[in-house]
């Protein structure tokens, strides 16, 4: 619970009483390497901060090869399909922890409470829909800005822990090319 509560600290003082009703409504979940801990068409009822691991969040396609991967999440970072979360309608991608992960979640319907009873739950709610606005905005600009070369090269810059962690396959799904795309990249390189 300290990491939640440094990463809460660092944007706003929290009230002892609203922080032990945020986190008497957590529950830490450790979901082990490799698993989808939120499938195609469920209904997402959590928001998670990691405290430690990686999660992938991807499109499933019937050939793995084709699955699209869309996005990472770190330790210290809020992870949700939170378009499924805020609308409890069916998720369009999944969820799957590449290393053994560490979460703290929060059901909707918690959530729904700590809002209406805490100041804390409003500050959670902003930080995640602002990071995961900038996360999509800036992957989109990336995109449609720089070439595939330049994603990668950007990427390792602000994450060079990825390569340890995350298969190449997903890596080049991510940047928008193929494997062997990535590939020819990393020979040039």
């Amino acid at each position: 619970m300290q990491q939640i509560k440094d990463y809460l600290d660092q944007i706003a003082t929290i009230s002892t009483s609203d922080w032990e009703f945020f986190t008497s409504k957590l529950q830490r979940r450790v979901i082990p390497k490799k698993t989808v801990f939120l499938k195609l068409n469920a209904i997402e009822n959590h928001i998670s901060f990691i405290e430690s691991g990686v999660v992938r969040l991807f499109i499933p396609k019937e050939n793995p090869e084709k699955e699209i991967t869309f996005g990472f999440s770190f330790k210290n970072q809020f992870v949700s399909a939170y378009d499924s979360f805020l609308t409890q309608k069916p998720s369009a991608y999944q969820l799957q922890a590449l290393t053994e992960t560490t979460i703290l979640s929060m059901t909707y319907a918690d959530l729904q409470d700590v809002y209406k009873t805490t100041q804390i739950g409003n500050l959670v709610g902003r930080l995640t829909a602002e990071r995961l606005f900038l996360i999509k905005s800036k992957r989109e600009q990336n995109l449609l800005n720089l070439t595939a070369e330049e994603r990668y090269l950007k990427l390792f810059k602000e994450r060079p822990e990825l390569l340890k962690v995350i298969p190449l396959k997903y890596i080049s799904s991510y940047i928008g090319v193929t494997a062997q795309a990535l590939s020819r990249i990393r020979k040039r390189l």
